[in-house]
């Protein structure tokens, strides 16, 4: 069904054929820059790169991140770093609401309970402190 129910003219040209009147066909490539030096193919641009770059290097001995990538390598360090952020982060809880009583019985005039508040502030400084110096090499 491709052809033509009616036969062609033997004697017209043919129209896949090329024009030698015509003027030459643009590249294959788009060009995407005013400047023509910078619209000529990439091997002709970068001779260096050459089809094998990459993995044909010889220099290229390992690639990615190696095996084991993306698996825990050390469980114990990670479930100590977990343990002592979830102190942490009770720790400011505890802070933020010291510091809300503390605000609010220095406001009422009870400044006894005030300052039993604010040693509760610095003592738990001092607990994530001490949390801090426990492992130095975790830093």
């Amino acid at each position: 069904m491709s052809e033509s129910a009616f036969p062609g003219d033997p004697e017209a040209p043919d129209p896949e054929a090329p024009d030698p009147a015509a003027p030459p066909r643009p590249p294959a490539y788009t060009p995407g820059s005013a400047q023509p030096r910078l619209n000529r193919p990439v091997h002709e641009r970068y001779p260096q790169i050459r089809p094998t770059s990459g993995y044909g290097d010889p220099r290229i001995r390992h690639t990615g991140p190696g095996p084991g990538a993306g698996t825990e390598q050390e469980p114990e360090r990670s479930s100590k770093l977990s343990a002592r952020l979830a102190l942490a982060l009770t720790v400011v809880i505890g802070q933020l609401w010291g510091l809300t009583i503390v605000v609010d019985e220095w406001m009422t005039g009870d400044t006894g309970t005030a300052w039993w508040g604010a040693g509760f502030l610095v003592l738990s400084f001092l607990v994530v402190l001490g949390l801090w110096l426990i492992d130095p090499k975790d830093r």
